[in-house]
């Protein structure tokens, strides 16, 4: 008589190519709204801060604050979905970004609109950390890439089409409207996610969360950001208020490494900066960080302030960087998966984005759409070949264990560089083109207010031609300096991603070796009164 063979263990952590699909479904759609919400407002910014009254400062922490919230909060989402539910988390960080995104909608002033900004980026920290974290839970290293590729797309669509969109809602409703296309999204994403994203309970540990570890990151990095911001501006670089703010934030950061080094569950665990490969990646995506948020956020004032075009126009001139990502993330992925090798074409991505942001740092206020056009296109491609693969390089070399936190923190480290990269950029853009301005207007005999004060972001269609001609110059020269700034991190990207030692991709799922990880320790379990039994020399019954 044969008995029925039973479905071992490991086949629970083993999922079907369509339940793969249906999970990732969710997880890309939140991932898109996620990115959508944030981006969708970057082609209407000039717009938005011109009708709120805004100055070039306002522009830039518009952005500013989102980036800051998400990276504070990136880190401890990641921890978090070490220690709890998963698909809870994500479903909590989705109503988190939509809700904020249809107050910043309803904003009457800058302020307003800042503050429900930065509410909007804790809900978008989640997001970012805890897809690609769920990703790892249900596709292998080795099958990682392809996948990694349509992550990546997404990514492009969102990031780049987001602008798109907004300047089309912009100009034919409201730029309103921005901030409410993402609900409907988010409803889909969260209904997909409960019927489709079925994860087994986390092997039984006790959860402490480090909160005095969060507090003192989430006060150094703040700090640090606004340093960044203000500086220059609001005060001089070397002054008191700088000087306190610097100490502060370096203090701040100190005492964070001192508790994050005893702490028992660390929002940041220490000893991943001993894993070579985390410690490159998290070098590289501050760079590529940089590229990422400061191309999409000053592209915008370049095609409309420096070009006069409309925020519908200016979506679309970027339409090129979101077909080379496109290309790149889906093509360089499907490689990925059946070569199983990964760094060449990391290394290529880099060198890439380097002759792209210098090729861009040579534009001006009359520079051919087609060139470009053809500028972004390059830098579109090295997104798409390094934003998921740094990624997918660092979680090959995770347990199991610490992928939340260690994925986190490459993405904290990527945004973090976005953020100071913004922050950086913004601040360089304004005293260049003050100074410009104010120059070229005292050469026209024309008083310094006329243009509303020169750090204010001005209409250029309401500008006679000689202002108009001034201001297009201004900020055209202003921008391609920004990107001249951006090329030695571009640099820093190329040499880590060079150093990376390339490890063999696993071909087990996280839900796999998770699935093991509970029958080791059922069997130690199952073995210790054993043990213990013939310690003290009885016999075990049965």
């Amino acid at each position: 008589m044969t008995s029925t063979p039973t479905k071992t263990p490991v086949a629970a952590g083993t999922m079907t190519r369509r339940e793969v699909l249906e999970a990732l479904s969710g997880i890309l759609l939140g991932m898109f709204v996620s990115i959508l919400a944030t981006s969708v407002v970057s082609s209407s910014l000039p717009k938005i801060i011109s009708d709120l009254e805004g100055s070039q400062s306002s522009f830039t922490w518009v952005v500013t604050a989102t980036l800051l919230t998400t990276t504070i909060s990136t880190p401890i989402w990641g921890k978090l979905a070490d220690l709890t539910n998963r698909k809870m988390l994500i479903q909590v960080a989705l109503v988190i970004s939509v809700v904020a995104a249809a107050l910043a909608g309803l904003s009457q002033s800058v302020g307003t609109l800042i503050t429900f900004r930065a509410l909007q980026g804790i809900g978008a920290g989640g997001l970012m950390a805890l897809a690609t974290v769920l990703v790892t839970d249900i596709i292998s290293p080795r099958e990682r890439g392809r996948y990694m590729g349509l992550m990546g797309a997404v990514m492009a669509v969102s990031q780049i089409g987001g602008p798109l969109l907004g300047g089309v809602l912009t100009d034919t409703v409201s730029w309103r409207l921005n901030f409410f296309v993402g609900l409907p999204f988010a409803i889909v994403a969260i209904v997909v996610l409960q019927r489709t994203l079925r994860l087994p309970p986390l092997p039984r540990r006790v959860v402490r969360i480090d909160y005095w570890g969060a507090l003192l990151i989430s006060v150094g990095v703040s700090t640090l950001l606004l340093w960044v911001t203000f500086a220059g501006q609001s005060f001089a670089w070397a002054s008191w208020p700088s000087a306190a703010m610097v100490v502060g934030a370096v203090g701040a950061l100190v005492a964070a490494v001192l508790v994050e080094k005893h702490a028992v569950e660390p929002i940041i665990p220490l000893h991943l900066f001993r894993n070579r490969t985390f410690v490159l990646a998290v070098l590289a995506s501050v760079a590529v960080g940089v590229a990422m948020f400061g191309t999409a956020v000053f592209l915008s004032q370049y095609m409309q302030v420096a070009r006069g075009k409309t925020p519908t126009e200016s979506g679309l001139l970027t339409i090129p960087m979101i077909v080379g990502t496109l290309v790149a993330s889906v093509l360089i992925g499907q490689l990925i998966t059946r070569t199983g090798r990964y760094k060449a074409f990391m290394v290529t991505g880099a060198a890439i984005l380097v002759g792209s942001l210098f090729a861009l740092s040579t534009i001006d206020y009359h520079t051919s759409f087609v060139l470009i056009g053809v500028y972004l296109f390059f830098l579109g491609v090295s997104m798409g070949m390094l934003m998921q693969n740094l990624v997918l390089a660092v979680q090959n070399t995770l347990h199991v264990d610490e992928m939340g936190a260690g994925t986190s923190t490459v993405a904290f480290f990527r945004t973090l560089g976005g953020a100071i990269g913004v922050s950086v950029l913004g601040a360089v853009l304004a005293n260049q083109v003050t100074s410009s301005i104010r120059s070229g207007l005292d050469r026209l005999g024309v008083p310094s207010d006329s243009l509303g004060g020169s750090a204010a972001v001005p209409d250029v269609t309401t500008l006679p031609a000689p202002l108009r001609d001034l201001v297009e110059q201004s900020y055209g020269a202003g921008i391609a300096h920004i990107f001249l700034v951006a090329v030695p991190l571009a640099v820093v990207a190329l040499l880590c991603v060079a150093l990376l030692k390339e490890v063999p991709l696993g071909t087990r799922s996280g839900l796999q070796e998770r699935q093991e990880q509970v029958e080791r320790l059922e069997r130690e379990q199952q073995e210790s009164p054993l043990e213990e039994s013939l310690a003290v020399g009885g016999t075990p019954r049965g």
